[in-house]
């Protein structure tokens, strides 16, 4: 049997998804998140065979999802889902850990094709992605300059994501079982880190980044 864990914000996506996962005698859904602290929560406590991560959620992102799991050595296989055929995205949650990269438009075969692979210790794109377009952007991407976001820290990527969305130093603390403080002295250091001066700045950086969605 392959146990399954789905992470998307949106509950009828879940919803949908479910049926469709389960509709297959040898998948079992054992649990649903609807943000990204709560995925990682639960693949810590049922490790799951497989994790389908939606790309865009609140409270963490799919990407640092999929990074601090493989970052812990999870043995879940993360299938990301997303909307965004970008290539950057791609290779950003292939490098951070996910096995198979399947965008929403797909058919629902493609899904469950992704999911036995991955299962199986394969690699996944679903078309129209490929190895080869991915390798190219590799090596185009090597020759860039360093990402200043891949200098924060775990912790200050959680503020990070929280900040942007809305929610106060004290709301932060709370979520992230941390002082006041400490959330406070973690937007301070992520700001001075990305050169960052205001909130506006921060979530124009957010955007640019794609850790927040630009319809949010």
């Amino acid at each position: 049997m392959i146990t399954i864990i789905l992470a998307d914000d949106h509950h009828v996506v879940r919803q949908g998804l479910r049926a469709l996962l389960e509709a297959e005698s040898d998948f079992s859904v054992v649990g649903e998140a609807g943000d990204g602290l709560e995925a990682i929560r639960l693949v810590e406590q049922l490790n799951p065979n497989v994790l389908v991560l939606d790309l865009m959620m609140p409270g963490l992102n799919g990407l640092e999802v999929a990074r601090q799991l493989s970052k812990h050595s999870s043995q879940a296989h993360i299938v990301v889902l997303s909307m965004y055929s970008n290539e950057a995205y791609v290779l950003e949650a292939l490098g951070n850990g996910a096995s198979a990269y399947v965008l929403k438009d797909s058919s629902s075969a493609d899904l469950v094709h992704a999911v036995r692979e991955v299962a199986a210790g394969r690699r996944y794109l679903s078309p129209p992605l490929s190895d080869r377009a991915i390798e190219a952007y590799q090596e185009k991407a090597k020759a860039a300059t360093l990402d200043k976001y891949e200098t924060l820290t775990t912790r200050e990527r959680e503020v990070l994501q929280l900040a942007v969305e809305g929610h106060t130093s004290t709301e932060i603390a709370a979520r992230l079982g941390i002082s006041s403080r400490t959330a406070e002295a973690h937007r301070s250091n992520l700001m001075h880190k990305l050169g960052l001066h205001t909130q506006a700045d921060l979530i124009r950086y957010a955007l640019r980044r794609g850790i927040i969605p630009m319809d949010n």
